[in-house]
């Protein structure tokens, strides 16, 4: 039966009132709440999505978990047990709760370890859209996770009924080896994907300047995501049924991106959806059918079922890569408009084109200190001298030693408002970003960056953000204007305010994700203060985009709708853009921030904001350090070729800072050379090495071996060439190059140089001689069949002529 209730409660439970609301100061049901009870089990089951058996992680036996339905007001108690034999842990995502019951395991929770049950308590001061998940390891992409709805005491929207859809993504390959396969730089996925920026790709699009451009900046292939995913869900199905709604019926369609590493494009099929929350938090309704729904971000949709037909539901991977669709009603389908896969290459052309300057480190020589701005500056945008309609390229106010070479800065006066230029009683949104053009035909869909005609939305006002406020106002399809909160949510005047600038770093060649340069192991707490204001400057200088969550708090996202800004608990950075965020310190203990795309955050993006309170005692037992040097972990990789002309053997070791490699290369031809080197990262490109060389003395002969130690420094050069510049102990000083590039989808072509020089300064030469040298060099072609093999040929002039097969472990 359809109902309206309209708003009742009070100024203490508005939704300005929510931007200050804070965890009960007891875990216990102190007020005598109702109490609601749910049983969770965490265990190994056996699924078959693509037709290949695979172990998944599933909660009640099923991915995704169960959907926990709450009413405000109530008290939750939820007892979980792990059956598997690995630890595990459930993290209550977006909610406000007792810091203990946040589920971060070695931070703010003990893990849960095989055959225990751990029970979570809280109040539940909210309603909304939400959702809980693992919060170790890689087990979320596994199957922890599941959906938390909490209906309203009492609301003003008019609906019927309730659907809930979980969005994620599912990889038969077991996700730890998928992040080892994206820390070993190959091409794999976007080869898999079709996506690669291959030579005859560039050359058609006329886009070889622009790759090389990339290329001088270190920057490999153009990605909107890392990974490679069989399927795409909703509610656990490519294509899920729900007829059970009736013509007429108003749904209110609540979506949960409980994807490990996607972004979705939700479209609709007839009328264009009325969009009413964010984050589990209501914001005035609008119109809009195109929406990019980032990793563990929520929105709710009403939706009135046609009098005749089915609507689709359509989630488009943001990189085109797959999708999953929900049909709702019966009869003929009203189709969701398509999303067309974007052109990376098209998109490089345009990035380039505007002077983005891209390959800051991810790791730096100097962990602990902080020259995040000078970093900022270094990587900002370069205009040529573009007009920018009186933009200004650089903060007049960003005067050196303004913040003191560091990051944060605290401003004790009052928050000054009077330049944001606001209307209050209307919304300023473009008409693309209101409402779809009802014909669908005409809709740009893009998916990618669109700057090329420096297309730009609304800037936030110079005096909120660190450094020049431009990439603020970066491609309006990615920012948050059509987000507008019922009530005002800005923080009292009297409040002080503390203000960092985050710089979000990656390296896509070694896989290390870091924000301001530096990865979570190598960095301290982020210490904050009670009563006062933490806006923070997120400032990515990367390709990719990063669903930035900060946990146990919401906060404001400045966007053009000034002191109605919206309340979130994720926020987007669009690749090359700026976000601005604030919210209130109110709360106690540690809490976790990081980038929710899981592979991002086990690689080192994150931090954590500590109000520096005593920790709890239960957690005696559990290091914090178990946590923070999880992105630290050691991998291992391989590979062995055997060829008509010799045979090859490469091994590795390698995490964040230090690396050991094994290498041997031994020809037919009775030609050796093996190489064992430990080596240590000072930055993202350079590292300094020592080890032993080990190689035949002779031409075509294995009588005389000779053994060496080496010292030197590797460095990788623009244009993705790595150098390595050495010395061994008979003082002869060697230099070599070595580089690939994809020139068909499936094809490589490869190059390896060496020189070394031998001026006789321990080596006893023939009369008449005072100076030897050598020269190796190889070059081949490898076709890549799989993520383990390749085919390939190669021409070396120790070796000669040969083809053979590569096998990668």
């Amino acid at each position: 039966m359809k109902y309206k209730i309209t708003l009742l409660l009070t100024m203490l439970i508005t939704f300005g009132a929510k931007a200050q609301l804070v965890a009960n100061e007891t875990e216990e049901n102190v007020d005598n709440w109702p109490e609601r009870i749910y049983d969770l089990t965490i265990d190994y089951e056996t699924v078959n999505f693509t037709g290949k058996d695979v172990q998944a992680m599933t909660i009640n036996g099923g991915i995704p978990g169960p959907n926990l339905e709450f009413n405000e007001g109530e008290f939750a108690i939820i007892n979980v047990t792990n059956k598997m034999d690995v630890e595990t842990s459930v993290h209550w995502h977006g909610m406000i709760l007792p810091n203990f019951h946040d589920g971060v395991p070695y931070l703010t929770t003990p893990p849960i370890r095989p055959g225990e049950t751990f029970q979570y308590k809280f109040a539940l001061k909210q309603s909304g859209t939400y959702w809980y998940h693992s919060h170790t390891g890689l087990q979320e992409q596994r199957g922890v996770y599941g959906s938390l709805q909490i209906n309203p005491k009492e609301t003003d929207l008019e609906y019927d009924k309730d659907l809930v859809l979980v969005l994620s993504d599912w990889v038969d390959e077991n996700p730890q080896s998928q992040l080892k396969n994206l820390k070993r730089g190959n091409e794999w996925y976007l080869i898999k994907k079709g996506q690669v920026q291959s030579l005859d790709k560039l050359i058609a699009q006329g886009a070889v300047g622009a790759k090389l451009k990339m290329a001088w900046q270190r920057m490999p292939d153009m990605a909107i995501s890392d990974n490679y995913f069989d399927k795409f869900f909703i509610n656990g199905g490519t294509s899920q049924e729900y007829p059970d709604f009736q013509p007429g019926e108003r749904v209110r369609l609540r979506f949960v991106n409980a994807a490990a590493a996607s972004y979705f494009w939700l479209t609709f099929g007839g009328e264009d959806p009325m969009l009413v929350s964010a984050d589990g938090l209501d914001v005035v309704p609008v119109e809009h059918n195109k929406t990019l729904i980032g990793v563990a971000e929520t929105y709710d949709f009403i939706v009135t079922i046609p009098e005749s037909g089915k609507l689709q539901v359509r989630a488009t991977a943001q990189d085109g890569s797959g999708e999953a669709s929900a049909f709702i009603g019966t009869g003929n389908v009203l189709e969701a408009p398509v999303v067309p896969e974007p052109n990376l290459i098209k998109n490089m052309k345009q990035m380039m084109s505007m002077g983005m300057k891209m390959g800051a480190p991810a790791s730096k020589f100097n962990p602990s200190k902080n020259d995040s701005i000078q970093v900022m500056e270094k990587y900002k945008m370069d205009m040529g001298g573009m007009q920018m309609n009186s933009m200004s390229m650089m903060d007049d106010n960003m005067k050196k030693g303004e913040m003191e070479m560091d990051s944060t800065k605290m401003a004790h006066n009052k928050m000054d408002h009077s330049k944001m230029d606001m209307k209050n009683d209307k919304m300023k949104m473009s008409k693309s970003e209101m409402k779809m053009n009802k014909g669908k035909a005409n809709m740009k869909m893009d998916g990618g960056m669109d700057m090329g005609e420096m297309k730009m939305g609304y800037m936030v006002p110079k005096d909120k953000v660190v450094g020049d406020n431009m990439k603020t106002g970066g491609n309006p399809e990615f920012n948050y204007n059509y987000l507008r909160a019922k009530e005002p949510t800005e923080f009292e005047n009297d409040k002080p305010v503390k203000e960092m600038l985050f710089n979000l770093t990656g390296n896509m060649n070694r896989y290390v994700w870091s924000i301001n340069g530096v990865p979570l192991s190598e960095t301290d707490k982020i210490k904050i203060e009670q009563g006062e204001v933490v806006r923070i400057t997120l400032n990515n200088l990367t390709m990719m985009h990063h669903p930035m969550h900060l946990h146990g708090h919401f906060f404001r996202v400045l966007n053009e709708n000034g002191e109605y800004s919206p309340l979130k608990h994720t926020v987007n950075v669009a690749p090359m853009q700026k976000v601005v965020f604030e919210f209130a310190a109110d709360e106690t203990g540690d809490w976790f921030f990081h980038c929710h795309i899981l592979y991002h955050m086990m690689s080192g993006m994150a931090r954590v904001f500590s109000y520096d309170t005593p920790r709890d005692e239960r957690l005696e037992g559990y290091p914090l350090t178990n946590l923070t040097n999880e992105a630290n972990h050691m991998f291992t990789w391989g590979e062995v070729t055997g060829a008509s002309h010799m045979t090859e053997l490469y091994y590795t070791a390698t995490n964040i800072r230090n690396q050991f490699t094994l290498r041997g290369e031994y020809g037919w031809n009775e030609n050796l050379e093996a190489e064992f080197t430990y080596e240590r990262w000072l930055n993202s490109y350079f590292r300094v090495f020592g080890g032993v060389n080990v190689e035949n003395e002779g031409v075509d002969s294995l009588e005389e071996i000779s053994t060496t130690g080496v010292v030197g420094v590797r460095y990788l050069l623009p244009l993705l060439i790595d150098s390595d510049l050495r010395i061994d102990n008979k003082l002869r000083p060697t230099i070599s190059f070595a580089t690939a590039t994809m020139i068909f989808r499936n094809v490589a072509l490869y190059g390896e140089y060496e020189y070394q020089m031998d001026f006789g300064w321990v080596n006893d030469f023939e009369e008449g001689t005072d100076f030897e040298e050598e020269t190796t060099w190889q070059v081949g072609l490898e076709y890549v069949l799989s993520r383990d093999f390749s085919l390939m040929g190669s021409y070396d002039n120790r070796f000669g002529w040969g083809g053979g097969l590569s096998l990668r472990f």
